[in-house]
């Protein structure tokens, strides 16, 4: 036998030195994890790692939850993004569903790894989970009265000479297909002021799913007044570089004025639907001061509608609180108050900036009782008035409560829908109080009739009021006339 042959260990030496190597790297991982403390066992881990890394051409980057005490869109997008990449190999899924979400969401399980492909590329994802103090690590979105227990990131692995690669194009890949992702599947929220939300600014408003099933398809509106409102909110959410650059808050006014019952709160409802976004309604008579108000603007998302209802209203209201503190100056704090200048700086002064793709929806009965000051261009670029129904809406009823598109009752009744000033809920509700369309046709026919007959006679009763005074004003004018007639001139006094 050779001194070569000799001196080579047989393969069982190898295996068993092999296999007690592996059993004391298992028994020290065994003893980290049960006696030492989770930070401990955290920093030896992570040592190790690095030392490992030193000599490897991988390069990790580490995506973590939160930055400091806001959430870090990368995560999220992150989370988005992968929740579409999970493998049926994956072995650990997490499985989340809000009361106020439709549909279950599924996402990468802790310390689970997903490999995604990028221009050809390969890259390694690992959600690290770390247990910490419930102490010591507050949950951003509940300042006062939730604790995280653990810290979640993501572990973004690759050859280090596409650093650049990911950094350049890989990230803003991931940001805008989450966004698409997240806008497919958002359910529109339809929020409120939160009562015991003061003290948090993430509470400050609560939300409800908006179920609410209007469309521009659906409403009761000039086809030409809908065409023009669907052309302005397309241009409005595509011009984002042009605000930038014209030095303008990325928002849009819209002033909806008409009596009630002409479907301001429907077309607000079909601008949610159309636009995807989500719905703040702002009642200023609830709110204490000016700070306040701008507290709850910060706290309302991007992509968001703020109506504020009967604007009429709450001006009115506002004017009578100022006249009880003019005569009681003693009784009132200027500080406890929402005032006009404040409101108006909230809808197009600095304050107005915080946030973009915003809208903001005012509604009125009453537009001739609004200050000036409100209507300009900037505050509300665009006033539109609700009206009474028209024919085209009266269709457009009777598609939607009556599923037909035409009747031989028809054109009888939009005749008289152009003669008499009748509200679309109106219609809608002679519409409902048949099942069966001719019924409910002839029914709607009937009221407009006697609506028709009610304002002839109205009329008649005014000119027939009239009358009389106009009789008046005529005799007294012409005694005024006569009188002047027999005073005589200054030559005839003269004379």
């Amino acid at each position: 036998m050779s001194m070569s042959s000799t001196n080579m260990p047989s393969a069982k030496a190898v295996l068993s030195t092999a296999a007690s190597l592996a059993a004391s790297m298992m028994l020290v991982r065994s003893i980290v994890q049960d006696f030492l403390p989770h930070e401990v066992h955290d920093f030896v881990f992570s040592g190790f790692r690095k030392f490992i890394h030193r000599f490897s051409s991988q390069q990790t980057l580490v995506i973590e939850e939160f930055d400091e005490l806001t959430n870090n869109q990368v995560y999220e997008a992150a989370e988005i993004y992968l929740g579409n990449k999970i493998s049926p190999n994956t072995e650990t899924l997490r499985v989340t569903k809000s009361d106020k979400e439709k549909n279950i969401k599924v996402s990468m399980g802790k310390n689970e790894e997903i490999i995604d492909t990028f221009d050809g590329i390969k890259f390694k994802w690992r959600l690290v989970c770390t247990q910490i103090e419930s102490n010591v690590y507050p949950n951003p979105r509940h300042f006062n009265s939730t604790f995280r227990s653990e810290r979640r990131s993501f572990e973004l692995c690759f050859h280090k000479k596409y650093k650049e690669k990911v950094l350049a194009s890989y990230l803003p890949y991931i940001l805008e297909q989450s966004k698409s992702m997240k806008e497919e599947n958002k359910t529109v929220k339809l929020f409120t002021l939160n009562p015991e939300g003061y003290g948090n600014l993430a509470d400050a408003w609560r939300s409800i799913n908006l179920d609410h099933p209007a469309t521009f398809d659906t409403l009761a509106m000039d086809v030409e007044l809908k065409k023009m409102i669907m052309e302005d909110l397309e241009m409005f959410v595509k011009r984002r570089e042009f605000y930038r650059r014209v030095g303008k808050a990325w928002k849009r006014g819209y002033l909806l004025y008409g009596p009630p019952g002409t479907g301001k709160s429907s077309l607000i409802a079909a601008i949610a639907n159309y636009l995807n976004f989500d719905i703040y309604d702002l009642e200023l008579t609830d709110l204490r001061s000016n700070s306040e108000l701008r507290r709850l603007l910060i706290a309302t998302a991007n992509r968001s509608i703020l109506v504020v209802e009967d604007i009429d209203c709450t001006v009115e209201l506002q004017d009578r609180l100022a006249e009880a503190r003019a005569a009681q100056p003693m009784c009132y704090d200027a500080n406890q108050q929402v005032t006009l200048s404040g409101f108006l700086n909230f809808t197009d002064g600095l304050w107005s900036s915080c946030g973009d793709e915003r809208i903001i929806v005012f509604t009125t009965n009453h537009k001739d009782k609004l200050d000036l000051a409100l209507l300009r261009p900037g505050r509300m670029d665009m006033h539109i008035h609700m009206s009474f129904c028209t024919p085209s809406g009266f269709t457009i009823l009777a598609s939607n409560y009556l599923g037909i598109n035409d009747h031989p009752l028809f054109r009888e009744i939009e005749v008289l829908i152009e003669k008499v000033e009748v509200t679309p809920a109106t219609v809608a509700e002679e519409l409902m109080r048949k099942g069966n369309p001719k019924v409910a046709l002839e029914g709607l026919l009937d009221f407009l009739k006697n609506k028709k007959r009610e304002s002839d006679e109205a009329k008649i009763t005014e000119t027939q009021k009239g009358e009389p005074e106009q009789k008046e004003r005529e005799s007294e004018d012409a005694k005024i006339i006569e009188t002047q007639k027999r005073k005589p001139n200054q030559k005839e006094r003269e004379d």
